[in-house]
Formats: structure tokens, sequence, C-alpha cells
């Protein structure tokens, strides 16, 4: 029965095309959907992916790296204390109301303030050595190139930020934040624009280890003192996700568009299921004959099923390759798309599911395939 389904898509590609076509879209929707989700919202852990070290020291209980205060000194004293500890790196956030151009008013901006050494921990994997060494210029500031025009400067262009003059002394590419344009500065700078009120104090300590295999054990013997001075202890990748995840599940934002995808999935099901019925229902004489010839409805119903995966094959590699043309592009344009092995994964393994419930619809099209039909 294989041949014969794989032979009948051949013969009669016109009348199957409209379902792989729909099979495609639904593909194409639910990759750069989740392509978009994931861009958006992995965009919030852009300080903890884009920078170096292990562990992250912060205040107890935060969920997002926007949602830090001010810990205690004693924090960076405690980390440098145990012996596994290479490094303790300070990063000032804090927000900020930005003032450029008359004519695009007020702008919410993050301010990270960071160590401007070449081999400083936080953004090492955007920031060149010799972007970082523009932030010593007093009162300099970094943004995202992509953010530029909507902050109406250019290089060289002045603002205010929280009453403090700043420049724009170079740009950086994978700066972005989740909620706000994020301004990166040195640490002096970003004292100078909280206006005093942190104190001397920072919200988060970046730690680098000597041995990187150690950061569990490191953060069990760190939260330990943590508890006593008010501070909490992550490993890199797990403040990552716990930023990912608050956004993606606590804000409402992630909710909606798990939301939408579940109808891109129901859309595309009935979409699909009703052009395979058709395709289904246009050769149901030949089915007929089939069934005259002496084939059962079960082995009919295989090759309707057989169908319904080609299709489903044929309609994931075009919305693949769409998908690629659709994120290079989304990515040329500065707009925040990623996607990974698991993800297209999960994406094609619900493409196919389409297909194949598609099938098991088309397959009540077969209780017309009557061999009475052939005498009309």
């Amino acid at each position: 029965m294989i041949p014969l389904a794989r032979k009948t898509l051949l013969h009669e590609w016109r009348r199957f095309l409209p379902s792989a076509f729909a099979v495609a879209f639904s593909g194409l929707l639910l990759l750069v959907q989740a392509a978009l989700v994931f861009g958006i919202f992995n965009s919030s852990a852009v300080y903890i992916r884009k920078s170096g070290g292990e562990l992250w020291l912060g205040y107890p209980g935060t969920q997002s790296i926007e949602l830090g205060r001010p810990i205690p000194t004693q924090a960076e004293i405690a980390a440098l204390m145990d012996p596994a500890v290479a490094r303790v790196e300070p990063f000032n956030w804090i927000d900020g109301d930005w003032r450029g151009p008359v004519d695009r008013g007020g702008v919410s901006v993050f301010v990270s303030g960071i160590d401007t050494r070449a081999d400083g921990l936080m953004f090492a994997d955007v920031l060149t050595p010799d972007l970082r060494a523009r932030l010593d210029e007093p009162d300099g500031v970094i943004v995202d190139r992509a953010d530029l025009s909507k902050l109406g400067l250019a290089v060289g262009g002045q603002a205010v930020i929280n009453g403090h003059r700043v420049r724009i002394v170079g740009v950086g590419n994978g700066l972005r934040a989740l909620g706000g344009v994020n301004i990166v500065t040195s640490l002096a700078t970003s004292r100078r624009l909280d206006n005093g009120d942190s104190t001397g104090q920072v919200a988060y300590y970046v730690v680098k280890l000597r041995d990187p295999a150690q950061a569990d054990a490191v953060r069990a013997r760190l939260q330990t003192s943590g508890q006593a001075r008010t501070f909490e202890v992550w490993t890199s990748d797990a403040f990552a996700r716990r930023a990912v995840t608050y956004w993606m599940f606590e804000t409402g934002a992630g909710l909606g568009v798990l939301f939408l995808a579940v109808v891109v999935f129901i859309v595309g099901a009935v979409i699909t299921s009703q052009t395979l019925m058709g395709a289904v229902a246009g050769s149901i004489r030949e089915y007929a004959t089939l069934h005259a010839l002496g084939v059962g409805f079960a082995q009919l119903r295989h090759v309707v099923l057989q169908q319904a995966a080609w299709v489903g094959a044929f309609g994931l590699l075009v919305g693949g390759i769409a998908t690629a043309l659709v994120v290079l592009l989304a990515q040329r344009r500065d707009v925040p798309v990623q996607l990974d092995l698991s993800t297209v994964l999960v994406c094609a393994i619900l493409v196919m599911g389409i297909a194949l419930l598609s099938g098991l619809a088309a397959v009540r099209a077969l209780r017309h395939a009557d061999p009475a039909l052939l005498l009309r």
C-alpha cells in the first residue's frame, strides 16, 4: 500500500498540493513564533548569557535582572574568601530616565555599570576591548545599534539620564534588553547616574571560578554565607533560566504567546484536514475501485494516513526552508529571534501531528467509497 500512496500523490499532486502548503504554512507560523518567543524572552537574560563568570550574587528572591536591589559589600568579601574563586566583579544595575531630542520625549532605560577592563566579565561576548576602553571617558555610554533610532541620536550625541548629561561613545550588537533600552556605562558613571542613592552598593556581583566544574559546590558554600548576609547565589545558567521563566510565565505576556501557539496549531489542523479531505473526496472513485477489487477499508485508511505523512514531510521541508529565510531576514533587521535544535524538533513533531490528525479526519471521506458508486 505504501507504493500506492506515493504513486497516488505523484499522479494527483495538484489535488494534494494545497494540503502540503497548508502544512508548510502551519510549520512556518509555529517555527517563526517559537523563534520570536525565545528571541524576545531570552533577551531578559542577555546580561547573563553575554557575560563571563559562573556564579551570580544578588538580592534574595530576585526573579530577573531588572528586579535586583543593592546588596551589602560583604557579599564580595565572602566570595573572595573562597579558595575556588578567581575573581569577583561588581555589576551595577539601575533604572534611568533618558531625555534626548525634544521630539522624542522621555525613554525608560536600564543602566548597566560594568568594569571597563579589557578582560571584564560583564558583556564579555559583545563588547570589544576598544569599546570597553571608551567607557573610561567620564559620562560615556554605549547602546545597542538597533536602539539608536529609538533614542534619536547617533554616536557622539548627548542626552540626559537622571539629570546627568551623558554622551554616546560607541555602539554594540547584542545588548538589547526586554522592556527597555540597555545603556552600558562604567561603574563610576553609573554611580553618578544613581544620584548616590546606593551608598556605594551594587545590585550584583559576577564570580569567576578557577575551575568552572565546581560551580555547584561553590554556590552551596556561598549560599550558606548569603543566608546570614542577605544575598543569594545562583549559577549563571540557573539565573538565566530563572529570568526567562519569570518573563514567560509570571508576567502574562508569555502565557498569551503560548495561547496563540495553541490557536495556530488548531487552525493549521482544521485547514489542513479540510484540504486533505477534499483531495481524498476527489479520488473517491479510485478508492471505490480498489474496494471493489478486494482492498479492505482498513488498508484504504492506511493509504490515506500514508498520504498524510508524505504531505506532512513535504510541508515540513518547505516550511523549514521558508523559516530559515524569514529568520535570516529578521536577524539582519535586528529583530530578536532565536532557534535551537530542540525547538525545531518540537515544532516538527507538532507539524507532523497536524498532518496525521488531518489524515485521520480525511479517513471519514472513505465512507463514500462504495463500489456501487461505479455503477452511477
